[in-house]
């Protein structure tokens, strides 16, 4: 089986534990011990993912990013974008449009 990760609510690539069902179904209190700890569990059914059990801080994590409206998401894209166009950029995409090949082998280290 794949190797499964899962990026957490805290932006990590994180490795997801794998627990059989039959395990689930006799161990269930030490599984969702260990799903609050480690944020997801997996579920297989002979040896393929089945299902997860997530921790509440994750689900809430997910509600909260798949509720984000479109337009929330495009005024911070904006925002973010706005942020990078500093008078420092312009000058060196400026700089960089305007150059000779010479110079861009010299200033920019490209061999074009």
């Amino acid at each position: 089986m794949p190797k499964l990760t899962f990026r957490n609510s805290r932006g990590q690539l994180v490795n997801v534990s794998t627990v059989a069902a039959t395990r689930v179904k006799n161990e269930f209190d030490a599984i969702l011990e260990q799903t609050m700890h480690d944020g997801v569990v997996a579920i297989t059914r002979h040896d393929k993912p089945s299902a997860v059990i997530l921790s509440f801080a994750e689900f809430e994590s997910l509600v909260r990013e798949r509720g984000r409206s479109r337009d929330e998401i495009d005024t911070e894209f904006d925002g973010l974008l706005a942020n990078m166009q500093t008078p420092q950029a312009r000058k060196g995409v400026e700089a960089a449009f305007n150059a000779s090949p010479e110079e861009h082998r010299t200033q920019f280290g490209h061999g074009c």
